[in-house]
């Protein structure tokens, strides 16, 4: 066997010379170098064993097309500023060689990107049909990288879909995708995706796509990672999870535009990659790089589409925007306020600027902008140092054009202002007379259903808030509350408040658990107390908040309903023992309904190991809901 080894190895170095003597310089640095490099992998390669298979490899390499050098027509070709010039080319007596062609075509689709107008009379014209007549001949010979131009310059020139011209050079680039390098792959996904798309050519694309996916372990910088993720990341959730873990390898190398193109494109296809997100945090948050308004925009935006929390993060977020917030937009500051808001996390310094822009923009402000921030506050329970004047402009505002918004808008608008108790008699009443809101009973959809208890919702204020206010109201029917979902789960904490609250009251008709009102909210606990304190049995007695109500006896002298409401981790603002918007006008609600309220916070909760320590406490939280009472 070695002797054939060497025998071969012989026949090898005596052709390659032949032919090194026999080319020019270029060739014999090219043939040296496969000779040398097919010599060094003879010995470990299964074909070495077959007679010919090495000579086939020279054979080969001698029929590669060498670059040629550059000549006069290039630099034409380059310095074309319009496309007439580029055309007369072809009849100048210049020496076109396979490459020029195609050459041509790229910079005839740059120089229209600029006119796009000249498109359908260039396509008509006879020189430009020869060009492409010319391209498709040679298309084999086109080299790698202006064949991936080529084709997106055919794609800009708007070619019909049909053409035999654009389907030749598809058919090339797919034949030749194994062979492409990885930057040429991704010139592909980053240029031509979209039109891809939109002209049908599904079979190169999901070529493209499997190529992309199998090499790519051979990305080496943050700009090409992020342009395939961007483009292409939507398309295939095999790929875009490789492309994950590219970034968690080179996500180091990322400046802040990396870092935010990243989290643009999970937020845009909603994918919560948390090692990703954590190691992008992390990096935003020890990194002392500059970031721009429009990086701290985009940041929040994605951070808030995506939920993830990471306090750091928010507090440079908000440190960094606060100078900006005098050069935003209306619309920026809205984006803004909104991202926060979905993130429940609220800086206040950072929210009264954004009070104070909208005040000092308040006659170029819209009411688009100005219903998200009010959702936003609402959300978070905000209100700004200059309440008076700012619920001023949103009343003015609002005034004409409440009733030109979306139905389910002016739900949330109005819900919102019930939140802050900034509603007016005239505004209940536009959402709750019957031509309005008969559109949202018997809704089925999660969205209609939400817009409904809303409505239940300022229904509630309207009874208990505005003693004065007349009507009309939610019909009772509607009041009735639906029945709970049948996956609905109990939490924890209503379990363990339940069990223990059972062992306190003693028999079973003393209390009643997750009791549903005609307010729209759910009780997780009620008793009922005698003047002394003791327990009394519910059912015996009148339940005005019940709908429909129920019982017949009125309430002895001195008795009192008392409501146990759990408050769980989600229901607070980030990193905070502040209620949401939401649940603070529930307990305001069941307040005004006539209750004593004992609140139940998760973070008191879980500090509480034993059964006497929580038995203990639910003592003591009556006791002291009795006692602010009385003190009342």
């Amino acid at each position: 066997m070695a002797a054939r080894l060497v025998k071969r190895c012989t026949c090898l170095l005596r052709e390659a010379t032949r032919l090194v003597s026999a080319g020019s310089p270029v060739g014999q640095l090219r043939l040296t170098r496969v000779a040398h490099r097919t010599l060094t992998s003879s010995a470990t390669s299964p074909s070495s064993y077959f007679p010919g298979s090495l000579s086939q490899h020279v054979e080969k390499e001698q029929a590669f097309t060498h670059y040629p050098e550059r000549q006069e027509v290039d630099e034409l070709i380059e310095k074309a500023t319009r496309p007439e010039e580029v055309l007369e080319l072809l009849g100048g007596g210049h020496c076109l060689h396979q490459n020029h062609a195609a050459l041509m075509l790229i910079q005839l689709s740059r120089l229209l990107a600029e006119k796009p107008e000249g498109k359908s009379s260039l396509i008509q014209d006879a020189r430009f049909q020869q060009l492409l007549h010319l391209v498709n001949n040679q298309i084999t010979m086109v080299w790698h990288g202006t064949l991936v131009k080529l084709l997106r310059s055919l794609y800009k020139l708007a070619l019909p879909a049909a053409s035999k011209e654009l389907r030749s050079v598809e058919q090339e680039v797919r034949w030749r995708l194994r062979r492409l390098k990885y930057k040429h792959l991704a010139f592909l996904a980053e240029s031509s995706t979209a039109y891809m798309q939109e002209r049908g050519s599904q079979e190169l694309l999901a070529e493209l796509l499997v190529h992309l996916e199998r090499r790519w372990a051979e990305i080496e910088d943050g700009r090409t990672l992020v342009a395939i993720m961007t483009k292409t990341g939507h398309l295939s959730e095999s790929l875009m999870n490789r492309l994950e873990d590219k970034c968690l390898e080179l996500v180091e190398q990322f400046g802040p535009d990396e870092l935010r193109k990243v989290l643009v494109a999970l937020a845009a296809q909603n994918r919560r990659s948390v090692p990703l997100l954590r190691a992008i945090s992390y990096h935003l948050v020890q990194k002392p790089f500059p970031l721009t308004k429009g990086i701290l925009l985009d940041l929040a935006y994605a951070y808030g589409k995506l939920g993830f929390h990471q306090t750091q993060v928010f507090q440079r977020l908000a440190a960094d925007l606060l100078p900006h917030t005098p050069s935003l937009s209306s619309s920026e500051v809205a984006r803004c306020t909104k991202s926060f808001a979905f993130l429940k996390w609220l800086s206040l310094p950072l929210f009264e600027a954004f009070a104070q822009h909208t005040l000092s923009r308040a006659q170029s402000i819209s009411v688009p902008h100005l219903c998200n921030m009010l959702l936003a506050f609402a959300r978070l329970n905000f209100r700004p140092e200059q309440e008076d004047q700012f619920f001023s402009l949103v009343h003015e505002k609002l005034g004409c054009q409440l009733a030109g918004l979306d139905p389910s808008l002016q739900v949330d608008v109005l819900w919102s202002l019930c939140v802050l108790q900034q509603a007016q008699a005239t505004e209940l009443q536009a959402v709750l007379r019957p031509t309005f809101h008969t559109q949202f009973l018997g809704a089925k959809s999660p969205k209609g259903q939400n817009t409904f208890q809303k409505l239940v919702h300022i229904n509630a204020t309207a009874q208990l808030e505005h003693p004065e206010y007349a009507g009309p109201l939610l019909p009772a029917t509607a009041l009735v509350p639906r029945p709970s979902a049948p996956d609905r789960k109990v939490t924890p904490l209503q379990k363990e408040l339940q069990g223990t609250l059972k062992g306190l009251l003693g028999s079973a008709d003393r209390g009643c658990f997750l009791v549903s009102t005609q307010y729209g909210w759910v009780l997780d606990a009620e008793v009922l107390l005698d003047a002394d304190g003791q327990f009394l049995p519910l059912r015996d007695f009148v339940g005005p908040h019940l709908a429909p109500p129920s019982g017949g006896q009125p309430l002895p002298p001195g008795a009192k309903r008392l409501a146990f409401l759990c408050w769980e981790f989600p229901n607070f603002n980030s990193r905070s023992k502040d209620l949401l918007g939401r649940f603070v006008l529930a307990r305001r609600h069941v307040r005004a309904a006539g209750f004593l309220v004992a609140d139940v916070p998760y973070y008191e909760w879980l500090e509480l190991k034993s059964e006497w320590q929580k038995g203990a406490y639910l003592k003591d939280k009556i006791r002291k809901a009795v006692a602010e009472e009385l003190a009342k």
